[in-house]
């Protein structure tokens, strides 16, 4: 098993400890229970929010992947139920100019096409605006830290959205880093997640 950094000999440099925190997450030997207990940690998560519209992410880089609990999570109230509006799912899409993301309907099947960064994005998808957002972490801290990979994509997103959607960081455990420190552009998350559940949260 992979052992978790000790916060006192981990790097200060961020672009150090990004590349570290990433080389240890591809090398996680119990990634699979990992894998399976965030799974359920998010969807056991999900049954408590009423948000319809849910901006996710594909994984990359050894990202945790959530499209599995969000499309059971479609499944659910909406679905063909009657019970309340249908539950979206949506991935970003970069534009190119303003450097923002912005969110277009993703479901199994759905046509796709690389973005610029050669990464999956849903193809001729409508257009939807998320009322909570599951963001990757590469690393996170306290009271809402997150560390990303150096871009400000999400942060600059989050600046331009309004009303501003609930943010939920998802990552393993061994990211955690008690002395990260928002900088000055930083949005805190408002939960975090891990494969021991909820580890922090503003409402908690």
């Amino acid at each position: 098993m992979t052992l978790p950094f000790d916060p006192l000999s981990a790097p200060r440099d961020k672009a150090q400890l990004r590349r570290m925190l990433r080389a240890e997450r591809l090398s996680l030997t119990d990634r699979p229970a990992r894998e399976e207990q965030l799974q359920s940690a998010l969807r056991v998560w999900l049954t408590q929010r009423e948000d319809v519209t849910v901006g996710a992410y594909w994984a990359i880089k050894g990202e945790f992947d959530a499209l599995p609990a969000l499309h059971r999570w479609t499944e659910g109230r909406g679905h063909g139920t009657g019970e309340g509006p249908p539950r979206r799912i949506g991935l970003p899409v970069m534009n190119r100019q303003t450097k923002h993301l912005r969110f277009h309907q993703w479901y199994p099947g759905c046509p796709m096409e690389e973005d610029a960064y050669d990464i999956p994005k849903p193809k001729g998808t409508d257009v939807m605006v998320p009322t909570l957002l599951l963001v990757p972490c590469v690393g996170f801290g306290p009271r809402g830290v997150r560390l990303g990979y150096g871009g400000g994509f999400y942060d600059r997103t989050l600046a331009g959205l309004e009303p501003r959607p609930y943010t939920v960081g998802l990552g393993f455990r061994h990211g955690y880093i008690d002395w990260l420190e928002a900088e000055p552009h930083d949005i805190p998350l408002d939960a975090m997640l891990t494969e021991d559940g909820v580890v922090w949260s503003r409402e908690t």
